[in-house]
């Protein structure tokens, strides 16, 4: 039987330093029909001349400017053949076998379109990673979460998510997609640059008909916040501002008007708590992401009637505010949300 080949493609914009601390793994994986890509966005630090003089073998694709994680990735693809595609982002460890079960698992299960290893924090790897840990989930007012990670709480791995299973979005930092999967979504929306792109795409191959999984056999270690840190208005500003770009998109139209009015206030509530902690130019970030939302309604609406037709039923959203069973119920963990509450 042949061996499905696995581009693993790294989305660079001036990440010499991770490329430098991380390639090597990366090149030290042990699969039998590999390839290894570096898609640059326009890097000014070296980061090319780097790989070509490094990793010889690794192969390099040049994007003119700087065109996000979203468009970025659109246009290095474009240029890529593999039967999955790996993506995986800079700053991310591996370790030899990391590939092999997530494809095995894919090629047993002919429906999961996307799916994601265990992504545990570099820094410290008794943890869980923010952006990742052990698979995505989405509440209902399109605030993400995760098994390992809900609002800012990350737990310690103990084996209480070592079960393959379907998950609402796999992780940017580390997405296994087929490669005709990501051509039949049209994948990532460019307008999103950066931040919450693998969640629109995921939700859009679920309304395909596809599901998205977890692999616990495989396993990665992110540092996490390597382009943008954890703090930052920019980020701010992509996550708000995204988050109803995807609920505008993939919801219904009176649902997702329901949803984007609710949004608003929660929303609202965020200014004044930024405001409140000094904040100010995250409290700027979240009202110009209302703009921004705003300015491109009609665009976005004309998105939402295109994906009109793919009617299937995502898996993983959470009927309920995450944020209220963290704060007023106390439900730190995932595993304490009510199962039944999920569809």
């Amino acid at each position: 039987m042949k061996t499905p080949k696995v581009a693993v493609v790294i989305l660079n914009w001036n990440g010499r330093f991770f490329l430098e601390k991380f390639l090597l793994s990366v090149y030290n994986s042990m699969y039998a029909n590999l390839e290894i890509v570096v898609g640059d966005n326009g890097s000014t630090d070296g980061s090319v001349d780097y790989v070509r003089d490094n990793f010889p073998q690794v192969k390099i694709i040049q994007n003119r400017e700087n065109l996000g994680y979203a468009g970025g990735y659109n246009a290095v693809l474009k240029h890529v053949d593999a039967d999955y595609y790996a993506l995986l982002n800079s700053d991310v460890e591996v370790s030899p076998g990391w590939i092999d079960p997530i494809i095995r698992y894919m090629e047993a299960h002919p429906n999961i379109a996307a799916a994601q290893p265990k992504i545990k924090a570099y820094h410290d790897r008794r943890l869980f990673e923010y952006a990742g840990a052990a698979g995505g989930f989405l509440d209902r007012f399109g605030f993400p979460f995760c098994r390992g990670r809900v609002m800012q709480h990350i737990e310690e791995d103990h084996g209480q998510y070592d079960d393959a299973r379907t998950i609402f979005w796999a992780s940017g930092a580390a997405l296994f997609i087929r490669k005709s999967c990501w051509l039949e979504a049209g994948g990532f929306d460019g307008d999103y640059f950066a931040h919450m792109e693998e969640i629109d795409l995921c939700w859009r191959l679920q309304r395909l008909g596809y599901r998205i999984g977890y692999c616990p056999d495989a396993e990665v270690y992110h540092v996490g916040g390597g382009t943008l840190a954890p703090s930052n208005p920019t980020k701010t500003y992509l996550n708000f501002r995204n988050s109803l770009f995807t609920l505008q998109k993939n919801l219904p139209l009176a649902q997702g008007a329901i949803a984007v009015f609710c949004r608003l206030w929660i929303d609202l509530a965020a200014i004044f708590r930024f405001l409140a902690q000094g904040k100010f130019k995250d409290a700027w970030a979240v009202s110009r992401s209302h703009q921004s939302f705003f300015y491109a309604f009609f665009k976005t609406d004309q998105k939402r009637r295109q994906l009109a037709n793919h009617t299937g039923r995502p898996k993983g959203i959470y009927r309920g505010s995450v944020a209220w069973a963290f704060f007023a119920g106390g439900k730190k963990t995932f595993n304490k949300l009510r199962a039944r509450k999920f569809t």
